[in-house]
């Protein structure tokens, strides 16, 4: 049974792909002007024992009239308060590139705040926190930051090539560049969730040893995937991507989750 809902839930989190019969629940994150329609995808080919619930960061799609929050940290402890109303199933964050950022703050904040450890944290395209990256992509005018998406083509090629929808686009990722680019890591307790980290060979933006660097950052496992790719590996291998994670959530229990007080199925 799922978790009495809000309207804060519907606004944060998308559940494409409703799974009554999940053990486990993979929250995926968004990479920087990514929205959660970028992971249905992963929700409809992932087995049935993992529910995929995708976060839609404010300032996109239907929530393109809200201000983009260009705070790592503020948008983690948004997600965070809705997140521990999903805990009835024990939960494991996936996150691209930004989202992986993301991700790890929540975890922090679930783990530190919470008292829940998450199942995983899958931090996918993503140099390491402590890896800091000074990219100032977000300073530039809009023809530098179009270039910079079609660099890394992120960004669907259909809104690349009509300025309306760009028009509405750009802000919110200017603000997530922002966000992304003005992170930094404070020191703490190292994460007690598994973690894997997932690249591609070939992205221009982050090196596999800075991938590899997330090992760093929990006292649990840590698994290094490389796939063959760019940036945006995971679009062109997502079958791949899919096995991955569902392997790895299936290969062994779930680790045991103390649900919030109040939360159904606890």
């Amino acid at each position: 049974m799922a978790p009495p809902t809000s309207d804060d839930d519907s606004l944060w989190l998308r559940r494409f792909h409703p799974q009554p019969e999940a053990t486990v629940r993979l929250i995926c994150f968004p990479h920087a002007g990514g929205s959660a329609s970028f992971f249905f995808p992963m929700s409809e080919e992932m087995s049935s024992g993992i529910e995929v619930m995708a976060v839609q960061y404010p300032g996109r799609q239907d929530r393109r009239t809200e201000q983009p929050v260009e705070s790592v940290q503020e948008l983690a402890r948004e997600i965070h308060t809705v997140l521990t109303r999903w805990t009835d199933l024990p939960i494991a964050l996936f996150g691209h590139s930004m989202g992986a950022s993301v991700a790890f703050e929540v975890a922090r904040l679930l783990e530190q705040e919470s008292g829940i450890v998450p199942a995983a944290l899958f931090a996918s395209g993503r140099n390491a926190p402590s890896q800091h990256r000074s990219n100032e992509i977000h300073l530039l005018d809009d023809n530098g930051i179009v270039a910079e998406l079609q660099l890394l083509s992120g960004t669907d090629s259909r809104v690349l090539g009509d300025l309306e929808l760009l028009r509405f686009a750009l802000p919110a990722i200017r603000g997530d560049y922002k966000a992304a680019e003005t992170y930094r890591y404070v020191p703490g307790p190292p994460l007690r969730c598994p973690v894997v980290g997932l690249g591609g060979d070939s992205d221009v933006r982050v090196d596999v040893e800075e991938v590899a660097a997330w090992g760093d950052h929990t006292s649990g496992t840590f698994e290094l995937q490389v796939f063959p790719g760019g940036h945006f590996y995971l679009s062109e291998q997502k079958a791949a991507v899919v096995n991955t994670v569902s392997d790895f959530l299936t290969a062994r229990n779930p680790i045991t989750l103390v649900p919030s007080p109040g939360v159904a199925g606890g």
